[in-house]
């Protein structure tokens, strides 16, 4: 049986089954939408952390986002806060993974950044787009986070 008569027994059914996912693998972000997020400024702000809210952050790797920032209890147990909004493209997908001593890590494209906001991969990023950092400030059962 020849190569066509082969493909026109298949049906079109079966040859879009066959090259849809070779097709759909080759297309670009570039298609994607984005809707950009503004990097958090000035930032001020404090969290009791004898509070319900304070409460998240009680164990090691706990993290919460207040104002588009992640505010996390590494595993050290010291207090980190970061832009929530990644510096790749803006999106507000950061989050706090324990994995490897901790990182910053986007849902969008898959950007990590170590906890002082250097990128670590090269998903768009590159040492001119680090992840903004926050200082933070423990007073008795109060952290503050600003710039």
């Amino acid at each position: 049986m020849e190569r066509k008569q082969f493909l026109r027994t298949l049906g079109t059914g079966a040859a879009f089954a066959l090259t849809f996912p070779c097709l759909h693998g080759c297309s670009s972000d570039s298609d994607e939408v984005i809707d950009p997020k503004p990097v958090p400024t000035g930032v001020d702000f404090t969290i009791d952390l004898s509070s319900a809210e304070g409460a998240k952050l009680q164990n090691n790797g706990d993290f919460i986002i207040k104002n588009y920032v992640v505010v996390v209890k590494n595993l050290a147990g010291d207090f980190v806060a970061a832009s929530q909004v990644c510096s790749h493209q803006q999106t507000d997908g950061i989050s706090f993974k324990t994995d490897n001593g901790g990182y910053f890590k986007c849902s969008t494209h898959g950007s990590t950044f170590s906890q002082t906001g250097t990128p670590l991969n090269q998903i768009g990023n590159d040492v001119s787009k680090p992840l903004k950092i926050f200082k933070t400030e423990l007073d008795g059962q109060i952290l503050r986070v600003f710039e």
